[in-house]
């Protein structure tokens, strides 16, 4: 099947959408289909703000309706308390979420951006999508990573060539309760080293510190910029580290 033939059969939908490249695509598919189609995004402490402006832009790019929830995850236990399956309690919590608002406008297909590359082992959120019917028409149509990109650049997609973004809760080791605070440190440090031109890293939390993580091409202006980036990251950490294993 292709995802054309998809939305034939699927002419009305309601897209999870995160701001990401695969439900972007998903979102002009559904569009360039023909297919009556809305977007959801769900803002919460786990999602940066630079995510939902994408979401907007992307949306009034495809002139594609907007719904926008919100949803209290720390007000979750199983979430709150981050065990091995955290993510699974999130996306149920996220995807009901986004299922009682489409239903409620009448969309009654959700779908979500999973694509054929995201290996299910590696994916525990899928069990929550399949207990809640998510269909997944990329993962569907065989439709792979590196598909998705060239396809989103010849659309005209601003998000074809962006990196690939993990929540916030994805920096706080397993096992250790995620608070707001923590997420809130996450988000400015994360921000502040947007701003000074670092792309597709990351900064994980280890104790009371900071554990930074960047590609091997921007390790050396990581070094450069050492004074700047500890004077700002102290604010919110104790120390910060620089992993010298460079991110894949």
């Amino acid at each position: 099947m292709v995802l054309s033939e998809f939305f034939k059969e699927n002419g009305k939908v309601a897209v999870a959408f995160s701001g990401g490249v695969d439900s972007a695509y998903l979102l002009y598919a559904a569009k360039a289909a023909g297919a009556d189609v809305r977007a959801y995004y769900v803002k919460s402490q786990f999602q940066p703000r630079f995510e939902l402006e994408d979401a907007k832009r992307l949306c009034e790019e495809l002139d594609v309706g907007l719904t926008i929830c919100t949803a209290d995850v720390l007000a979750d236990q199983a979430v709150r308390e981050n065990p091995p399956g955290r993510c699974y309690h999130c996306k149920k919590l996220i995807f009901s979420t986004i299922a009682r608002a489409a239903e409620e406008e009448g969309y009654k297909v959700l779908l979500d951006g999973t694509n054929a590359s995201d290996e299910e082992g590696d994916r525990p959120g899928m069990r929550a999508l399949r207990e809640l019917s998510v269909r997944s028409p990329l993962r569907e149509c065989g439709l792979v990573k590196e598909e998705i990109r060239r396809l989103s650049g010849e659309a005209g997609l601003f998000t074809w060539e962006k990196p690939a973004y993990a929540c916030l809760a994805t920096r706080i080791p397993t096992g250790e309760e995620i608070t707001a605070k923590k997420l809130e440190s996450t988000e400015a440090a994360e921000s502040f080293l947007c701003a000074l031109g670092f792309t597709d890293f990351r900064v994980r939390r280890f104790g009371d510190a900071a554990r930074l993580q960047f590609r091997a091409e921007q390790l050396e202006r990581a070094l450069e910029s050492r004074e700047e980036i500890v004077r700002e990251l102290k604010q919110y950490y104790k120390a910060v580290l620089l992993d010298m294993e460079a991110r894949t």
